[in-house]
Protein backbone atom coordinates (compact mmCIF):
# COMPACT_ATOMS: atom_id res chain seq x y z
CA UNK A 1 0.00 0.00 0.00
CA UNK A 2 1.41 3.39 -0.98
CA UNK A 3 1.77 6.20 1.54
CA UNK A 4 2.69 9.85 1.91
CA UNK A 5 5.82 10.20 4.07
CA UNK A 6 5.42 13.91 4.86
CA UNK A 7 1.71 14.77 4.93
CA UNK A 8 0.25 18.20 5.71
CA UNK A 9 -3.30 16.99 6.38
CA UNK A 10 -4.91 13.65 7.16
CA UNK A 11 -7.59 13.44 4.48
CA UNK A 12 -8.56 15.38 1.39
CA UNK A 13 -12.22 14.88 0.46
CA UNK A 14 -12.53 15.18 -3.29
CA UNK A 15 -15.79 15.73 -5.17
CA UNK A 16 -15.49 15.03 -8.89
CA UNK A 17 -17.87 16.03 -11.66
CA UNK A 18 -19.77 13.86 -14.13
CA UNK A 19 -22.34 16.54 -14.89
CA UNK A 20 -21.75 16.96 -18.63
CA UNK A 21 -21.88 13.23 -19.29
CA UNK A 22 -24.86 12.73 -16.99
CA UNK A 23 -27.02 15.66 -18.05
CA UNK A 24 -25.75 16.57 -21.53
CA UNK A 25 -26.56 20.23 -22.36
CA UNK A 26 -28.86 20.44 -19.33
CA UNK A 27 -25.66 20.69 -17.26
CA UNK A 28 -24.84 24.10 -18.71
CA UNK A 29 -27.87 25.89 -17.33
CA UNK A 30 -30.70 23.78 -16.00
CA UNK A 31 -29.35 20.99 -13.81
CA UNK A 32 -28.66 21.67 -10.15
CA UNK A 33 -25.20 22.00 -8.61
CA UNK A 34 -25.65 20.31 -5.25
CA UNK A 35 -23.53 20.98 -2.17
CA UNK A 36 -21.53 17.84 -1.33
CA UNK A 37 -23.55 16.92 1.75
CA UNK A 38 -21.66 13.77 2.63
CA UNK A 39 -18.24 15.31 2.12
CA UNK A 40 -19.32 18.07 4.52
CA UNK A 41 -20.59 15.59 7.11
CA UNK A 42 -17.52 13.37 6.92
CA UNK A 43 -15.13 16.32 7.05
CA UNK A 44 -16.79 17.69 10.17
CA UNK A 45 -16.87 14.24 11.75
CA UNK A 46 -13.15 13.68 11.16
CA UNK A 47 -11.98 17.04 12.40
CA UNK A 48 -14.20 16.76 15.48
CA UNK A 49 -11.84 13.99 16.67
CA UNK A 50 -8.66 15.83 15.78
CA UNK A 51 -7.91 14.97 12.15
CA UNK A 52 -6.86 17.67 9.68
CA UNK A 53 -9.12 17.79 6.61
CA UNK A 54 -10.04 19.78 3.53
CA UNK A 55 -12.54 19.58 0.65
CA UNK A 56 -11.87 20.05 -3.05
CA UNK A 57 -15.16 20.43 -4.91
CA UNK A 58 -14.15 20.02 -8.53
CA UNK A 59 -17.80 19.97 -9.54
CA UNK A 60 -18.69 23.38 -8.08
CA UNK A 61 -15.50 25.08 -9.26
CA UNK A 62 -15.38 23.29 -12.62
CA UNK A 63 -11.73 22.38 -12.08
CA UNK A 64 -9.58 20.65 -14.67
CA UNK A 65 -7.75 17.46 -13.76
CA UNK A 66 -4.48 19.41 -13.67
CA UNK A 67 -5.98 21.98 -11.26
CA UNK A 68 -7.20 19.18 -8.98
CA UNK A 69 -3.76 17.58 -9.09
CA UNK A 70 -2.06 20.81 -8.03
CA UNK A 71 -4.50 21.35 -5.16
CA UNK A 72 -4.02 17.79 -3.91
CA UNK A 73 -0.26 18.26 -4.03
CA UNK A 74 -0.57 21.54 -2.16
CA UNK A 75 -2.52 20.07 0.79
CA UNK A 76 -0.41 16.88 0.69
CA UNK A 77 -2.88 14.46 2.37
CA UNK A 78 -2.26 11.09 3.97
CA UNK A 79 -5.25 9.77 2.01
CA UNK A 80 -7.57 11.07 -0.70
CA UNK A 81 -11.24 10.20 -0.26
CA UNK A 82 -13.49 10.46 -3.31
CA UNK A 83 -17.02 11.15 -2.03
CA UNK A 84 -19.23 9.75 -4.78
CA UNK A 85 -22.74 10.49 -3.68
CA UNK A 86 -25.32 12.92 -4.99
CA UNK A 87 -28.81 14.07 -4.20
CA UNK A 88 -30.52 11.85 -6.78
CA UNK A 89 -30.88 8.11 -6.27
CA UNK A 90 -28.72 7.30 -9.29
CA UNK A 91 -25.98 9.83 -8.59
CA UNK A 92 -23.71 7.47 -6.67
CA UNK A 93 -23.27 5.44 -9.85
CA UNK A 94 -23.38 8.17 -12.50
CA UNK A 95 -20.81 10.27 -10.62
CA UNK A 96 -18.40 7.33 -10.66
CA UNK A 97 -17.30 8.30 -14.17
CA UNK A 98 -15.82 11.61 -13.08
CA UNK A 99 -14.43 10.14 -9.86
CA UNK A 100 -12.66 7.30 -11.66
CA UNK A 101 -11.26 9.64 -14.33
CA UNK A 102 -9.70 11.99 -11.77
CA UNK A 103 -8.38 9.01 -9.77
CA UNK A 104 -6.64 7.62 -12.83
CA UNK A 105 -5.14 11.04 -13.54
CA UNK A 106 -3.84 11.41 -9.97
CA UNK A 107 -2.27 7.97 -10.01
CA UNK A 108 -0.70 8.57 -13.42
CA UNK A 109 0.81 11.74 -12.01
CA UNK A 110 2.30 9.89 -9.05
CA UNK A 111 0.02 10.83 -6.19
CA UNK A 112 1.40 8.28 -3.77
CA UNK A 113 -1.13 8.25 -0.95
CA UNK A 114 -4.00 5.71 -0.87
CA UNK A 115 -7.10 6.71 -2.81
CA UNK A 116 -10.37 5.68 -1.20
CA UNK A 117 -13.97 5.77 -2.40
CA UNK A 118 -17.19 6.21 -0.46
CA UNK A 119 -20.66 6.25 -2.01
CA UNK A 120 -23.66 4.17 -2.95
CA UNK A 121 -22.09 2.46 -5.99
CA UNK A 122 -19.13 1.09 -4.06
CA UNK A 123 -21.44 0.16 -1.19
CA UNK A 124 -23.49 -1.91 -3.63
CA UNK A 125 -20.58 -3.43 -5.56
CA UNK A 126 -17.38 -3.19 -3.48
CA UNK A 127 -15.63 -6.22 -4.92
CA UNK A 128 -16.67 -5.59 -8.52
CA UNK A 129 -15.54 -1.96 -8.26
CA UNK A 130 -12.05 -2.87 -7.05
CA UNK A 131 -11.72 -5.54 -9.73
CA UNK A 132 -12.68 -3.06 -12.43
CA UNK A 133 -10.91 0.09 -11.23
CA UNK A 134 -7.27 -0.77 -10.55
CA UNK A 135 -6.33 2.66 -9.21
CA UNK A 136 -8.82 2.62 -6.34
CA UNK A 137 -7.08 1.30 -3.25
CA UNK A 138 -9.89 1.09 -0.67
CA UNK A 139 -13.69 1.36 -0.69
CA UNK A 140 -16.02 1.84 2.27
CA UNK A 141 -18.91 -0.61 2.42
CA UNK A 142 -21.45 1.57 4.27
CA UNK A 143 -21.64 5.21 5.41
CA UNK A 144 -17.99 4.92 6.44
CA UNK A 145 -17.95 7.23 9.47
CA UNK A 146 -16.24 4.86 11.92
CA UNK A 147 -14.31 2.99 9.26
CA UNK A 148 -12.74 6.22 7.99
CA UNK A 149 -11.78 7.34 11.49
CA UNK A 150 -10.18 3.98 12.21
CA UNK A 151 -8.34 4.06 8.90
CA UNK A 152 -6.91 7.47 9.72
CA UNK A 153 -5.58 6.16 13.04
CA UNK A 154 -3.16 3.93 11.11
CA UNK A 155 0.31 5.48 10.90
CA UNK A 156 1.57 3.31 8.04
CA UNK A 157 -0.86 1.97 5.44
CA UNK A 158 -0.22 -1.64 4.52
CA UNK A 159 -2.38 -4.63 3.71
CA UNK A 160 -1.38 -6.08 7.05
CA UNK A 161 -2.68 -2.98 8.86
CA UNK A 162 -5.90 -2.91 6.84
CA UNK A 163 -7.06 -6.42 7.70
CA UNK A 164 -8.54 -5.37 11.05
CA UNK A 165 -10.37 -2.25 9.79
CA UNK A 166 -14.05 -3.11 9.67
CA UNK A 167 -16.26 -1.75 6.90
CA UNK A 168 -13.77 -1.65 4.03
CA UNK A 169 -12.77 -3.65 0.99
CA UNK A 170 -9.28 -3.42 -0.48
CA UNK A 171 -6.81 -4.98 -2.82
CA UNK A 172 -4.21 -7.35 -1.37
CA UNK A 173 -1.87 -8.28 -4.24
CA UNK A 174 -4.11 -10.19 -6.65
CA UNK A 175 -6.97 -10.68 -4.22
CA UNK A 176 -9.86 -8.48 -3.16
CA UNK A 177 -10.42 -8.59 0.58
CA UNK A 178 -13.73 -7.55 2.12
CA UNK A 179 -13.56 -7.11 5.87
CA UNK A 180 -16.30 -7.61 8.42
CA UNK A 181 -18.95 -4.85 8.40
CA UNK A 182 -18.67 -1.75 10.56
CA UNK A 183 -21.63 -0.36 12.48
CA UNK A 184 -23.34 2.82 11.38
CA UNK A 185 -23.76 5.77 13.70
CA UNK A 186 -26.78 5.05 15.95
CA UNK A 187 -29.44 7.68 16.60
CA UNK A 188 -28.21 8.34 20.14
CA UNK A 189 -24.73 9.21 18.77
CA UNK A 190 -25.71 11.22 15.69
CA UNK A 191 -25.15 14.65 17.29
CA UNK A 192 -21.75 13.53 18.59
CA UNK A 193 -20.23 11.45 15.79
CA UNK A 194 -21.81 13.31 12.85
CA UNK A 195 -21.63 16.80 14.37
CA UNK A 196 -22.81 18.96 11.50
CA UNK A 197 -21.40 20.35 8.27
CA UNK A 198 -18.00 21.82 7.44
CA UNK A 199 -19.55 24.76 5.55
CA UNK A 200 -16.37 26.80 5.95
CA UNK A 201 -14.42 24.38 3.74
CA UNK A 202 -16.56 24.98 0.64
CA UNK A 203 -15.41 27.35 -2.12
CA UNK A 204 -17.40 30.46 -3.04
CA UNK A 205 -17.11 33.60 -5.18
CA UNK A 206 -18.63 36.47 -3.20
CA UNK A 207 -20.64 34.82 -0.43
CA UNK A 208 -20.99 31.31 1.04
CA UNK A 209 -22.65 28.67 -1.12
CA UNK A 210 -23.00 30.94 -4.16
CA UNK A 211 -21.33 28.34 -6.41
CA UNK A 212 -24.26 26.00 -5.80
CA UNK A 213 -27.64 26.25 -7.49
CA UNK A 214 -31.01 24.68 -6.84
CA UNK A 215 -33.19 22.87 -9.38
CA UNK A 216 -35.09 25.33 -11.57
CA UNK A 217 -38.49 24.48 -10.13
CA UNK A 218 -37.30 24.95 -6.54
CA UNK A 219 -36.42 28.55 -7.43
CA UNK A 220 -39.82 29.13 -9.02
CA UNK A 221 -38.16 28.80 -12.45
CA UNK A 222 -36.15 31.98 -11.75
CA UNK A 223 -32.38 31.78 -12.36
CA UNK A 224 -31.68 34.57 -9.88
CA UNK A 225 -33.22 32.68 -6.96
CA UNK A 226 -31.16 29.50 -7.43
CA UNK A 227 -28.08 30.62 -5.46
CA UNK A 228 -26.83 30.56 -2.77
CA UNK A 229 -28.16 27.08 -2.16
CA UNK A 230 -27.70 24.49 0.59
CA UNK A 231 -28.80 20.96 1.42
CA UNK A 232 -29.41 19.57 4.91
CA UNK A 233 -30.30 16.17 6.30
CA UNK A 234 -32.32 15.70 9.48
CA UNK A 235 -32.27 11.90 9.21
CA UNK A 236 -30.50 9.10 7.38
CA UNK A 237 -32.04 6.10 5.66
CA UNK A 238 -35.62 5.06 5.03
CA UNK A 239 -38.08 2.55 6.53
CA UNK A 240 -39.54 1.52 3.17
CA UNK A 241 -38.24 -1.08 0.73
CA UNK A 242 -39.05 0.11 -2.79
CA UNK A 243 -37.58 -2.20 -5.42
CA UNK A 244 -36.22 0.60 -7.62
CA UNK A 245 -34.37 2.46 -4.84
CA UNK A 246 -30.87 2.06 -3.36
CA UNK A 247 -30.96 4.73 -0.60
CA UNK A 248 -30.62 2.28 2.29
CA UNK A 249 -27.21 1.08 1.15
CA UNK A 250 -25.90 3.65 3.58
CA UNK A 251 -27.00 1.22 6.33
CA UNK A 252 -25.28 -1.84 4.82
CA UNK A 253 -24.29 -4.42 7.46
CA UNK A 254 -23.04 -7.52 5.66
CA UNK A 255 -20.26 -8.71 3.37
CA UNK A 256 -22.32 -9.87 0.38
CA UNK A 257 -20.59 -9.10 -2.90
CA UNK A 258 -23.79 -7.43 -4.12
CA UNK A 259 -25.63 -5.28 -1.60
CA UNK A 260 -29.40 -4.84 -1.92
CA UNK A 261 -30.76 -1.70 -0.25
CA UNK A 262 -34.12 -3.20 0.74
CA UNK A 263 -32.24 -5.54 3.11
CA UNK A 264 -31.08 -2.59 5.22
CA UNK A 265 -34.16 -0.44 5.83
CA UNK A 266 -33.61 1.78 8.86
CA UNK A 267 -33.86 5.45 9.85
CA UNK A 268 -31.65 7.45 12.19
CA UNK A 269 -32.23 11.02 13.38
CA UNK A 270 -30.30 14.01 14.63
CA UNK A 271 -31.89 15.90 17.53
CA UNK A 272 -34.17 18.84 16.76
CA UNK A 273 -31.98 21.37 18.58
CA UNK A 274 -28.91 20.16 16.73
CA UNK A 275 -30.53 20.51 13.31
CA UNK A 276 -31.91 23.94 14.18
CA UNK A 277 -28.34 25.12 14.88
CA UNK A 278 -27.39 24.09 11.33
CA UNK A 279 -30.36 25.97 9.89
CA UNK A 280 -29.37 29.00 11.95
CA UNK A 281 -25.86 28.89 10.50
CA UNK A 282 -27.26 28.91 6.96
CA UNK A 283 -29.70 31.72 7.69
CA UNK A 284 -26.87 33.77 9.20
CA UNK A 285 -24.87 33.17 6.00
CA UNK A 286 -27.76 34.57 3.97
CA UNK A 287 -28.94 31.25 2.52
CA UNK A 288 -32.69 31.07 1.97
CA UNK A 289 -32.96 28.38 -0.71
CA UNK A 290 -32.54 25.09 1.15
CA UNK A 291 -33.26 21.47 0.39
CA UNK A 292 -34.13 19.02 3.17
CA UNK A 293 -32.46 15.93 1.75
CA UNK A 294 -34.15 13.23 3.88
CA UNK A 295 -35.88 10.53 1.90
CA UNK A 296 -38.81 10.64 4.30
CA UNK A 297 -38.78 13.97 6.11
CA UNK A 298 -42.55 14.10 6.73
CA UNK A 299 -42.92 10.60 8.12
CA UNK A 300 -42.52 10.63 11.91
CA UNK A 301 -44.30 13.58 13.62
CA UNK A 302 -42.14 13.02 16.71
CA UNK A 303 -39.22 14.43 14.73
CA UNK A 304 -40.58 16.75 12.08
CA UNK A 305 -43.30 18.59 14.08
CA UNK A 306 -40.98 20.21 16.68
CA UNK A 307 -38.47 20.99 13.94
CA UNK A 308 -41.10 22.69 11.78
CA UNK A 309 -42.40 24.62 14.79
CA UNK A 310 -38.95 26.04 15.48
CA UNK A 311 -38.32 26.76 11.81
CA UNK A 312 -41.63 28.63 11.65
CA UNK A 313 -40.39 31.02 14.35
CA UNK A 314 -37.31 31.76 12.21
CA UNK A 315 -39.13 32.17 8.89
CA UNK A 316 -39.50 35.93 9.17
CA UNK A 317 -41.42 37.55 6.33
CA UNK A 318 -41.71 34.12 4.72
CA UNK A 319 -38.15 34.44 3.41
CA UNK A 320 -37.22 30.73 3.52
CA UNK A 321 -37.66 28.80 0.31
CA UNK A 322 -37.34 25.12 1.12
CA UNK A 323 -38.44 21.76 -0.18
CA UNK A 324 -38.51 18.21 1.10
CA UNK A 325 -39.45 14.71 0.03
CA UNK A 326 -42.55 12.99 1.29
CA UNK A 327 -44.84 10.11 0.50
CA UNK A 328 -48.30 10.85 -0.73
CA UNK A 329 -49.79 8.90 2.18
CA UNK A 330 -48.04 10.90 4.92
CA UNK A 331 -49.27 14.41 4.09
CA UNK A 332 -53.04 14.08 4.25
CA UNK A 333 -53.75 16.25 7.33
CA UNK A 334 -54.44 19.97 6.66
CA UNK A 335 -53.02 21.04 10.05
CA UNK A 336 -49.69 19.38 9.21
CA UNK A 337 -49.60 21.03 5.81
CA UNK A 338 -50.30 24.39 7.41
CA UNK A 339 -47.36 23.91 9.80
CA UNK A 340 -45.06 22.73 7.01
CA UNK A 341 -45.87 25.80 4.93
CA UNK A 342 -45.36 28.12 7.90
CA UNK A 343 -41.92 26.55 8.43
CA UNK A 344 -40.87 27.72 4.96
CA UNK A 345 -41.35 24.46 3.05
CA UNK A 346 -42.92 25.74 -0.15
CA UNK A 347 -42.51 22.58 -2.20
CA UNK A 348 -43.12 18.92 -1.49
CA UNK A 349 -41.45 16.38 -3.75
CA UNK A 350 -43.75 13.36 -4.01
CA UNK A 351 -43.01 9.96 -5.51
CA UNK A 352 -46.32 9.16 -7.17
CA UNK A 353 -44.41 6.80 -9.53
CA UNK A 354 -47.38 5.32 -11.39
CA UNK A 355 -51.03 6.05 -12.09
CA UNK A 356 -51.75 2.33 -11.87
CA UNK A 357 -52.20 0.82 -8.40
CA UNK A 358 -51.15 -2.66 -9.52
CA UNK A 359 -47.84 -1.35 -10.88
CA UNK A 360 -47.17 0.53 -7.62
CA UNK A 361 -47.89 -2.61 -5.62
CA UNK A 362 -45.34 -4.60 -7.60
CA UNK A 363 -42.53 -2.28 -6.54
CA UNK A 364 -43.51 -2.14 -2.86
CA UNK A 365 -45.56 1.06 -3.08
CA UNK A 366 -48.59 -0.76 -1.73
CA UNK A 367 -49.34 1.74 1.03
CA UNK A 368 -50.74 3.99 -1.66
CA UNK A 369 -53.57 1.55 -2.28
CA UNK A 370 -56.07 3.30 -0.05
CA UNK A 371 -54.93 6.85 -0.76
CA UNK A 372 -56.83 9.21 -3.01
CA UNK A 373 -53.88 10.81 -4.80
CA UNK A 374 -56.00 13.54 -6.34
CA UNK A 375 -57.52 14.54 -3.01
CA UNK A 376 -54.12 14.69 -1.28
CA UNK A 377 -52.64 16.86 -4.04
CA UNK A 378 -55.67 19.14 -3.75
CA UNK A 379 -55.09 19.56 0.01
CA UNK A 380 -51.42 20.35 -0.57
CA UNK A 381 -52.28 23.00 -3.14
CA UNK A 382 -54.90 24.48 -0.80
CA UNK A 383 -52.15 24.89 1.81
CA UNK A 384 -50.23 27.04 -0.71
CA UNK A 385 -47.56 24.38 -1.18
CA UNK A 386 -46.39 23.47 -4.66
CA UNK A 387 -45.76 19.88 -5.68
CA UNK A 388 -42.88 18.38 -7.61
CA UNK A 389 -44.44 15.13 -8.79
CA UNK A 390 -42.14 12.25 -9.72
CA UNK A 391 -43.23 9.43 -12.00
CA UNK A 392 -41.46 6.36 -13.36
CA UNK A 393 -42.15 4.81 -16.74
CA UNK A 394 -41.16 1.21 -17.37
CA UNK A 395 -41.67 -0.25 -13.92
CA UNK A 396 -42.25 -4.04 -13.84
CA UNK A 397 -45.80 -4.60 -15.02
CA UNK A 398 -45.92 -1.40 -17.07
CA UNK A 399 -47.54 -1.51 -20.51
CA UNK A 400 -48.31 1.17 -23.06
CA UNK A 401 -51.71 1.47 -21.42
CA UNK A 402 -50.42 1.89 -17.86
CA UNK A 403 -47.78 4.43 -18.94
CA UNK A 404 -50.52 6.46 -20.63
CA UNK A 405 -52.58 6.13 -17.47
CA UNK A 406 -49.67 7.58 -15.49
CA UNK A 407 -49.19 10.46 -17.90
CA UNK A 408 -52.92 11.24 -18.00
CA UNK A 409 -52.99 11.33 -14.19
CA UNK A 410 -50.09 13.77 -14.20
CA UNK A 411 -52.00 16.08 -16.57
CA UNK A 412 -55.06 15.91 -14.35
CA UNK A 413 -53.03 16.71 -11.22
CA UNK A 414 -51.25 19.55 -13.06
CA UNK A 415 -48.56 20.11 -10.44
CA UNK A 416 -46.15 23.05 -10.66
CA UNK A 417 -43.22 20.65 -10.87
CA UNK A 418 -43.12 17.49 -12.98
CA UNK A 419 -40.42 14.93 -13.54
CA UNK A 420 -40.35 11.41 -14.82
CA UNK A 421 -37.71 8.73 -15.20
CA UNK A 422 -37.34 5.59 -17.20
CA UNK A 423 -37.02 2.70 -14.71
CA UNK A 424 -33.41 1.81 -14.16
CA UNK A 425 -31.69 -1.17 -12.56
CA UNK A 426 -29.65 1.01 -10.21
CA UNK A 427 -26.79 -0.87 -8.50
CA UNK A 428 -27.90 -1.62 -4.97
CA UNK A 429 -31.61 -1.89 -5.85
CA UNK A 430 -33.60 -5.11 -5.98
CA UNK A 431 -34.29 -4.36 -9.66
CA UNK A 432 -30.54 -4.53 -10.32
CA UNK A 433 -30.14 -7.85 -8.55
CA UNK A 434 -33.14 -9.24 -10.44
CA UNK A 435 -31.79 -7.98 -13.77
CA UNK A 436 -28.44 -9.68 -13.12
CA UNK A 437 -30.20 -12.94 -12.22
CA UNK A 438 -32.42 -12.76 -15.32
CA UNK A 439 -29.53 -11.81 -17.64
CA UNK A 440 -31.22 -8.56 -18.69
CA UNK A 441 -29.03 -6.09 -20.54
CA UNK A 442 -27.54 -3.49 -18.21
CA UNK A 443 -25.62 -0.31 -19.06
CA UNK A 444 -22.09 -0.75 -20.38
CA UNK A 445 -20.76 2.19 -18.38
CA UNK A 446 -21.53 4.44 -15.43
CA UNK A 447 -23.22 7.06 -17.60
CA UNK A 448 -25.73 4.47 -18.71
CA UNK A 449 -27.33 4.66 -15.27
CA UNK A 450 -28.03 8.38 -15.67
CA UNK A 451 -31.63 9.27 -16.43
CA UNK A 452 -30.55 12.06 -18.77
CA UNK A 453 -27.36 10.85 -20.46
CA UNK A 454 -26.68 9.84 -24.04
CA UNK A 455 -25.89 6.34 -22.79
CA UNK A 456 -29.11 5.84 -20.75
CA UNK A 457 -30.12 2.17 -20.73
CA UNK A 458 -33.52 1.61 -19.03
CA UNK A 459 -35.00 -1.72 -18.07
CA UNK A 460 -37.43 -3.39 -20.48
CA UNK A 461 -40.72 -4.89 -19.28
CA UNK A 462 -42.52 -7.99 -20.46
CA UNK A 463 -44.34 -5.98 -23.12
CA UNK A 464 -42.10 -2.94 -23.67
CA UNK A 465 -38.61 -2.52 -25.08
CA UNK A 466 -36.18 -0.18 -23.32
CA UNK A 467 -36.24 2.04 -26.40
CA UNK A 468 -40.03 2.40 -26.26
CA UNK A 469 -39.96 3.37 -22.60
CA UNK A 470 -37.23 5.98 -23.03
CA UNK A 471 -38.87 7.51 -26.08
CA UNK A 472 -42.19 7.73 -24.21
CA UNK A 473 -40.46 9.38 -21.26
CA UNK A 474 -38.74 12.03 -23.38
CA UNK A 475 -41.85 12.85 -25.40
CA UNK A 476 -43.93 13.04 -22.21
CA UNK A 477 -41.50 15.53 -20.67
CA UNK A 478 -41.95 17.91 -23.59
CA UNK A 479 -45.73 17.37 -23.76
CA UNK A 480 -46.21 18.19 -20.09
CA UNK A 481 -44.04 21.30 -20.15
CA UNK A 482 -45.95 22.67 -23.16
CA UNK A 483 -49.36 21.67 -21.73
CA UNK A 484 -51.44 24.85 -21.74
CA UNK A 485 -53.13 24.43 -18.31
CA UNK A 486 -49.67 23.88 -16.80
CA UNK A 487 -48.18 26.93 -18.52
CA UNK A 488 -51.15 29.06 -17.51
CA UNK A 489 -50.71 27.95 -13.90
CA UNK A 490 -46.98 28.76 -13.95
CA UNK A 491 -47.51 32.22 -15.41
CA UNK A 492 -50.25 33.04 -12.91
CA UNK A 493 -48.20 31.88 -9.92
CA UNK A 494 -44.60 32.73 -10.83
CA UNK A 495 -44.83 35.24 -13.70
CA UNK A 496 -43.92 35.59 -17.36
CA UNK A 497 -40.19 35.10 -16.76
CA UNK A 498 -40.81 31.64 -15.29
CA UNK A 499 -43.01 30.74 -18.26
CA UNK A 500 -40.36 31.83 -20.75
CA UNK A 501 -37.63 29.87 -18.94
CA UNK A 502 -39.70 26.69 -19.09
CA UNK A 503 -40.42 27.11 -22.79
CA UNK A 504 -36.71 27.71 -23.45
CA UNK A 505 -35.92 24.49 -21.60
CA UNK A 506 -38.29 22.50 -23.80
CA UNK A 507 -36.26 23.52 -26.87
CA UNK A 508 -33.32 21.48 -25.60
CA UNK A 509 -33.46 17.89 -26.90
CA UNK A 510 -31.66 15.08 -25.13
CA UNK A 511 -29.68 12.76 -27.40
CA UNK A 512 -30.15 9.02 -26.77
CA UNK A 513 -27.89 6.32 -28.14
CA UNK A 514 -30.49 3.52 -28.04
CA UNK A 515 -32.88 5.71 -30.02
CA UNK A 516 -30.35 6.05 -32.83
CA UNK A 517 -29.34 9.65 -32.12
CA UNK A 518 -25.85 10.90 -32.87
CA UNK A 519 -23.95 13.41 -30.76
Amino acid sequence: MLKNDHPSIDVCFLVASSSKRSYQKLSETYSAIEPPTWALLLAQSCRSVGFKVNIIDSNAENLSHEEVLQRVKKVNPRIVCLVVYGQNVNAGTTNMRGAVDITNFLKTNKISCPITFIGSHVQALPVATLKKEKNIDIVFTNEGVYALRNLLKIKNFSTENLKDIKGIAYRDKNQIKMNLPEKVVPTEKMDIDLPGYAWDLLPYKKKPLDLYRSPMWHAEYDFEKRSPYASLQTSLGCVFKCDFCMINLINRNNTDEIGVASDYSNMRFWSTDFIIKEFDKLIEMGVQTIRIVDEMFLLNPKYYVPLCEKLASRNKNDQLRMWSYSRIDTVKRPEILKLVRKAGIKWLCLGIESGDKKVRLEVAKGKFEDVDVKEVIKKIHEADIDVMANYIFGLPGDTKETMKKTFDLSLELCTSGWNTYAAMALPGSYLHKKAVEDNIKLPDNYEGYSFHSYETQPLPTETLKAEEILEYRDKSFKKYHTYQPFLKKIEQKFGKKALDNILDMTKLDLKRKILGHTL
